[in-house]
């Protein structure tokens, strides 16, 4: 069978990954802007389930608790699960473990908003539990919340960047947090003009310090997805394929593993990484790329033991999706479900806060 015989989406996996994620009782969501698509990966034991969501342009996604939001071209949308409705759900009864239902949509425009999260907040709020949702503003190179007053809300900064501007300027694309607070930045250079990061992008990738509002690593191979577990900071080289160590305060590093791939996406649950790579579309902003030409990329998951370092299971698509940008783990969850606004059944799922409902009225 040839690729254009397969089905959309079609993947292969190795059986070590569909043991892991089982025994890990966890679920991974994956966002691929370039197929449009969020999707869920859980595990039975035997097979890998994938459920493919249609958003547009999907990115950062962020969870907390209940909690879900996903970055989209236009959008910010929040999305809250309910255990209850996933089990009567009325298409699959007895399914599922969590049904994320949207209960918030955030009108943003075009900000081509990279990482998302939840952070620590002074003013509760109701969907995440005490918790404020940021985002990476790559457009208007900026940190900033997202609220239902305004677009945008900026409270971060390069130094460097002198306004806010929609000009993508140093193309700002990832955060740590550390405790639910942010404490670092990645960014691919350190240009003050429009796209300016793209003359020497594939070396001048930064590390700043948010609080101090410093650059304290510079020179860096496309940095992404910054994480900080347990006490370290581990980052993605996309443009090398490697998982690093990186201490901040001397940015020495030490490679945890390289991928044939644009490493792009990273999340970590219990001792296991999990990482996203990326094959490049010619037409892709990265597309020129040296790695782009590489005769052995793939697109796809792999799941890293963090302590050894070690590959411990593959995911590779065989059609469909070519890019992927954000990973999560969804804790607890062996079985999601995710519905959007405009489907029919989601009309008829209500909930408050002592119950659950199917309404019988579609109309």
């Amino acid at each position: 069978m040839t690729q254009a015989d397969l089905p959309p989406f079609s993947c292969s996996y190795t059986p070590a990954l569909v043991e892991l994620i089982a025994q890990l009782k966890c679920s991974l969501i994956v966002s691929t802007y370039q197929a449009g698509k969020v999707i869920f990966l859980s595990s039975d034991g035997e097979v890998i389930h994938q459920l493919t969501r249609t958003f547009n342009n999907p990115m950062g996604l962020a969870l907390a608790g209940d909690a879900l939001a996903i970055a989209t071209k236009q959008e910010v949308i929040v999305f809250a699960n309910s255990p209850e409705l996933a089990w009567t759900y009325p298409r699959k009864p007895e399914c599922y473990d969590s049904l994320f239902l949207p209960r918030a949509v955030y009108f943003t425009g075009q900000l081509a908003m990279h990482d998302l999260a939840w952070v620590i907040s002074e003013h509760r709020s109701d969907l995440s539990d005490g918790m404020d949702l940021i985002g990476v503003n790559t457009s208007f190179s900026c940190l900033c919340h997202i609220d239902h007053r305004f677009s945008f809300r900026p409270f971060w900064q390069p130094h460097f960047i002198s306004s806010l501007q929609s000009e993508d300027r140093c193309h700002l694309n990832g955060m740590a947090l550390r405790n639910q607070k942010i404490c670092y930045a990645t960014a691919l250079g350190r240009s003050d003009t429009a796209e300016g990061w793209r003359e020497n992008k594939t070396r001048a990738g930064i590390l700043m310090d948010v609080e101090t509002n410093q650059v304290i690593v510079h020179g860096l191979p496309m940095p992404h997805s910054p994480r900080i577990i347990g006490e370290k900071l581990y980052l993605l080289f996309s443009t090398t394929g490697e998982i690093v160590c990186l201490e901040p305060e001397t940015g020495n590093f030490e490679i945890v593993n390289r991928l044939p791939g644009f490493v792009r996406g990273m999340t970590f649950y219990h001792d296991y990484l999990f990482v996203g790579t990326s094959r490049l579309r010619k037409t892709h902003t990265f597309g020129d790329l040296e790695l782009a030409q590489r005769q052995d990329l793939f697109c796809g998951i792999t799941a890293i033991h963090l302590p050894t370092g070690a590959i411990v299971g593959q995911l590779r698509y065989h059609n469909s999706v070519e890019e992927i940008y954000d990973i999560q783990i969804i804790p607890g969850k062996v079985r999601p479900n995710i519905l959007r606004h405009d489907q029919e059944v989601y009309q008829q799922a209500l909930s408050i806060p002592e119950a659950t409902y199917w309404s019988a009225f579609t109309k």
